[in-house]
């Protein structure tokens, strides 16, 4: 098993996988990325990119991945990695993918004077909820949530 940095020919992969954890979360309608929203954040033909990805490889087929950005604390005064998404195919759960996955994000952190690495995880999501505690990680629950997209954001930006 290996974890490397996404190259560009891993966006078709890193795409189904997003549509796999779509499916898991109960949620396959949501998605409308496509390759070249992928292609456009992770390897923009000019300027930096805004999205980074890692992926997880088993006998050269890609079967995870955890895709990032940067954060950024005013409590702190230092970036961080807020990972958007970590998905390991269910027949490589349980082989340490995943844990690999998190550790190269949080030696990231380390190497970068990185205060915070920071995700989200679904409510009933109890499996995952498990693994994360049993690495240290903890809940913050007395944060909630926002969003505004659709309708409320159109009006709010016009």
């Amino acid at each position: 098993m290996t974890i490397r940095e996404a190259t560009p020919a891993d966006v078709p992969a890193i795409l189904q996988l997003v549509h796999d954890l779509a499916a898991y979360e109960k949620e396959p309608h949501q998605v409308v990325a496509t390759q070249d929203h992928f292609r456009l954040a992770l390897f923009p033909e000019a300027g930096t990119p805004t999205t980074f990805a890692h992926v997880a490889e088993v006998d050269g087929e890609v079967v995870g991945m955890a895709v990032w950005y940067l954060t950024f604390s005013t409590w702190t005064g230092v970036n961080g990695i807020w990972l958007e998404d970590l998905f390991v195919q269910p027949g490589q759960r349980g082989s340490g993918l995943g844990r690999e996955l998190l550790a190269t994000l949080a030696r990231t952190c380390v190497e970068r004077g990185y205060q915070r690495l920071e995700w989200w995880v679904l409510d009933w999501n109890e499996p995952s909820i498990g693994f994360y505690e049993s690495l240290g990680a903890r809940a913050q629950d007395e944060w909630t949530v926002f969003r505004m997209d659709g309708a409320a954001l159109g009006e709010l930006g016009a």
